[in-house]
């Protein structure tokens, strides 16, 4: 009977020894995983900042062609278009 209880010590510790190794390896895993979200949060943040960066030069330009003195410039160059004269433009109203 008293080698019964020499070996539940040991196993009793064997059992909190691998416990301890599979806690160890799972902190681990799980510093690794989170240091991978990390550097993936700081790339998807900085990648947010560059397309904001580049929205804001597109509306920029998009108003800057939309202006009335571009449309008229286009329209007079590219499309040989002319103001008509006062003698011209005829006014209808409705009945």
């Amino acid at each position: 009977m008293l080698k019964h209880y020499s070996r539940q010590p040991f196993i009793l510790v064997f059992v909190f020894a691998v416990v301890c190794v599979l806690s160890a390896i799972a902190l681990v895993y799980t510093k690794h995983a989170s240091r991978k979200s990390f550097i993936e949060l700081e790339a998807l943040t900085h990648e947010r900042d560059e397309l904001n960066i580049e929205w804001g030069q597109l509306q920029i330009e998009q108003s800057t062609w939309a202006t009335h003195a571009r449309i008229e410039q286009v329209a007079t160059d590219d499309l040989a278009l002319v103001r008509p004269t006062a003698t011209e433009i005829v006014v209808v109203e409705r009945p």
